[in-house]
């Protein structure tokens, strides 16, 4: 997700968030979350059936080092956080307007793509930035900077419930991406770029955070304005860019969905926004400097680049039938634009 302002379903183990005030089980904010049997796991929790089939080979994902999406549609805002449904076949973006109020705080509103060419407004005022998919697929859970929270929106009646409130009690600064792993552990960045007007609780710091099991852990908080996060197909891989250092850092996840130290994944990009990855592992991120994606193979080689417009490149998502499709947010304020390229991996898995 970028400073100015992402299926299929996975699993069944779905966290169900609720709103208490009972100081004995409250999280943060007195989120509380009811019990939730999970599984053993061996190892992380990797892809879903059907979606990155065990074993499978794939060539080079681009068609050539350098390729050029096609612009679906521009005018909006500016677009964020895209992620594909691919029970309904249609993709969710935020859409995100200049800040208002004496806060300064910027309306979001979730649009929705279906193909070939139908837009319209699934939530008008949902606050949000990044998005990802519930573990089962029936909720979107959502980086929402109106409440400085990461919230869920239940695809079915559009209920909106908290997932985390705060960390420790003090207020995030303005979450910005999110990703959900295949057991619902949620990771998400928080740079400051939405916080708008509104105190600073975090002591100047911006973070990486996760959910598991209802509590808030810090991954990480001396990342300069964490941005874009995305998980490996296995689980076992975190990816964030620091939009304020031009990198992209890695840490290794363990089975309980807890992190290792980090290193550098790619030492230059220019303003790392959002990202995705394909079932071979290879990495999407978006630039917000030069208005590419730079694709990188698993031991973060650059594989070559993909071209949405000109400049502001914000975030990508695969989707379509067979999840070969990449779509890409990208453009200046007030012309931002929905583009669309066919690649050769399918993407895992928003």
């Amino acid at each position: 997700m970028t400073r100015l302002p992402r299926t299929a379903a996975l699993t069944s183990l779905l966290l169900t968030l609720t709103v208490t005030g009972h100081p004995g089980a409250a999280l943060a904010g007195g989120v509380s979350a009811r019990p939730v049997t999970s599984h053993a796991l061996a190892g992380p929790p990797g892809a879903p059936p059907n979606v990155c089939p065990p074993g499978a080979g794939y060539g080079s994902p681009l068609p050539a080092t350098s390729v050029t999406a096609t612009k679906i549609r521009g005018g909006f805002a500016f677009l964020e956080g895209p992620v594909w449904l691919a029970d309904r076949g249609s993709l969710l973006m935020s859409d995100m307007a200049a800040g208002t109020g004496p806060q300064n705080v910027q309306p979001s509103a979730i649009r929705r793509f279906t193909p070939p060419g139908t837009f319209d407004t699934l939530i008008a005022a949902a606050g949000s930035n990044g998005l990802a998919l519930s573990a089962d697929g029936q909720r979107i859970i959502a980086a929402t900077h109106d409440q400085r929270s990461v919230s869920s929106y239940r695809l079915d009646d559009l209920s909106r419930t908290v997932v985390a409130a705060n960390y420790q009690g003090r207020a995030f600064n303005s979450p910005n991406d999110v990703a959900v792993r295949s057991d619902d552990v949620v990771y998400f960045t928080d740079p400051n770029f939405q916080r708008g007007n509104r105190p600073d609780q975090m002591g100047g710091r911006t973070g990486v955070f996760r959910v598991a099991g209802g509590q808030v852990s810090l991954v990480d908080d001396t990342l300069r304005q964490p941005n874009g996060i995305a998980l490996a197909p296995d689980g076992g891989t975190l990816y964030v860019g620091a939009y304020g250092e031009n990198k992209i850092y890695r840490y290794a996840v363990q089975p309980d969905g807890s992190t290792g130290p980090r290193s550098v994944f790619v030492n230059y990009v220019g303003g790392p926004d959002g990202a995705t990855l394909d079932c071979a592992g290879n990495v999407y991120w978006a630039s917000g400097f030069d208005g590419l994606v730079h694709v990188y193979s698993p031991a973060g080689t650059q594989l070559g680049t993909i071209r949405a417009g000109g400049t502001g490149t914000t975030n990508v998502a695969f989707g379509g039938p067979d999840r070969q499709t990449l779509y890409i947010t990208s453009g200046p304020t007030n012309d931002s634009g929905l583009y669309a390229v066919r690649l050769n991996v399918p993407g895992y898995p928003y």
